[in-house]
This record gives structure tokens, sequence and C-alpha cells, in this order.
């Protein structure tokens, strides 16, 4: 089942790259009691969420904080290491956080998994966006396949004017 609007996310780890190494991060102490936005995308170094989805968040990451977001994370099903390596790779410094959801499995918790096995790549995450409040989905954008159309930056941020 997908999670929808009105949601609580479901619990889970995701990982971040810290200076000693794949850090835990809970999906509760990351949501509650604040904004934050969240993305996901099918991988990292991939052509469109290089050129287009990452990008758009970091030039847009002070425009969507000005509107009580806390927090711009990035999630994909890719170890720590590699979210660790296309952060600095995208120059994103602290406007987003890049965090790993190696296994799949809190990507899997919320209806969002892709299947590319027949591509190569395995199981993935559907490209989306959400602004989740104190842990519950406010609004939610799942791209159809193969589009990039409503899950970007500027899309979030009229999201977030109608918030």
């Amino acid at each position: 089942m997908t999670i929808k609007v009105g949601d609580k996310l479901p619990a889970g780890t995701l990982f971040e790259m810290s200076e000693e190494g794949p850090k835990p991060v809970s999906v509760a102490d990351l949501t509650t009691g604040k904004r934050v936005v969240i993305f996901g995308l099918p991988g990292a170094f991939t052509p469109t969420c290089s050129a287009l989805h990452v990008p758009g968040y970091v030039a847009q990451a002070d425009q969507i904080k000005a509107k009580g977001v806390d927090e711009i994370v990035c999630v994909s099903v890719n170890d720590a290491f590699v979210m660790g390596a296309w952060g600095k790779d995208q120059k994103v410094g602290d406007k987003v956080r890049m965090l790993g959801d190696g296994s799949g499995l809190w990507t899997k918790a919320l209806g969002l998994e892709l299947d590319l096995v027949a591509k190569g790549l395995g199981l993935r995450c559907e490209r989306f966006s959400m602004l989740v409040d104190n842990g519950v989905v406010k609004a939610l954008n799942v791209e159809a396949p193969g589009k990039f159309e409503v899950s970007d930056a500027q899309s979030m941020l009229k999201s977030l004017g109608a918030a």
C-alpha cells in the first residue's frame, strides 16, 4: 500500500555518511517536531537525478526553507558511502541531507518501490517528493513512470505555498 497524504511516516532507519563512516538516522528523529521536505529518486549518479532533481533542490533550498521547512532530505536506495560521494559531487553542502536506504526497506514500507531489475538496476525508489510535518505527510507528489514533472523543487515550492 502506497503512503498518502494524512498518513504517518513508517518507522525506519536511513544512513548518512559522516567523518566516522555511515551513521544511522531514525526517520522518527528526523521528522518529529519538524517540517521536512523529503524527495526520493531511483539512484545516485543517474542522469535525471544528477542533472535536474538534486541540483533543483540545492538551488531552491533557501526559498524552501524560507517557507518554514527545517530540512530537505534526499533518499535513494543506495548506501551511505555512495550518497556521501554523490552529495560531494553535487555540492549539496548543508542545503540537502543525502540519506541512503541501502536495503530499500524504508522505500518498501512507503510503498514506493520501483522494480528496475529488467534494466539491471535492481529494486529502487520511485521518484517522489513529500512535505512531512511532525511525521505526517502533508503533500505527496509521485511521478508517473519515466517522468520528472511533479517532484521537482519548483513544484514543492508551489505545494508549500498552498500548505
